[in-house]
């Protein structure tokens, strides 16, 4: 049996303006932290023999995990289309609105559709490419929406829609 998994499905390369600004403000603290990485490893190198040396081999990983973060948002960050605007009808939901949705037993919960780059579960943002924003683009107050969960297809009424 092989290890190979196929690739997984791109991403929409959609994100909001401060999702963009947080990627950007994140990649030059990496930068910074990056050179100051290097010096502690420049540092725990001159004292001598590596192999035991656990301040260069944690510093060492800590720098391949800077650089592998960095190389993913060098790569990324150019591919993002921002959207800042807001659309034209904002009765249906579309990128970027706030969806307070109610579910069959009459509970409230709100979520906003964001890129891939920014989803939040403490925040309540999920991706657009997530199962429960599909569904809900293009709706409008007062419309239904099921979505298959794992435990099995659950409804959800839209209560309401806000753009910022």
């Amino acid at each position: 049996m092989s290890r190979w998994r196929p690739p997984s499905p791109r991403s929409s390369p959609y994100i909001t303006a401060a999702g963009a600004q947080r990627l950007e403000s994140e990649l030059k603290a990496l930068w910074e932290r990056r050179a100051d990485v290097t010096r502690h490893l420049a540092a725990a190198a001159a004292e001598g023999d590596r192999s035991e040396n656990a301040e260069y081999i944690s510093r060492k990983k800590e720098l391949r995990e800077i650089d592998r973060r960095i190389r993913y948002l060098q790569k990324r960050l150019p591919s993002l289309t921002v959207v800042s605007q807001l659309p034209g009808n904002r009765e249906r939901i579309f990128f970027g609105a706030w969806v307070t949705l109610e579910d069959t037993a009459g509970e409230e919960s709100t979520y906003r559709i964001v890129g891939a780059d920014e989803i939040g579960t403490q925040q309540g943002w999920i991706s657009v490419d997530s199962p429960m924003a599909r569904a809900l683009l293009k709706k409008a107050v007062g419309d239904e929406v099921q979505v298959q969960t794992p435990s099995g297809p659950a409804t959800w009424f839209i209560a309401g829609v806000r753009y910022e």
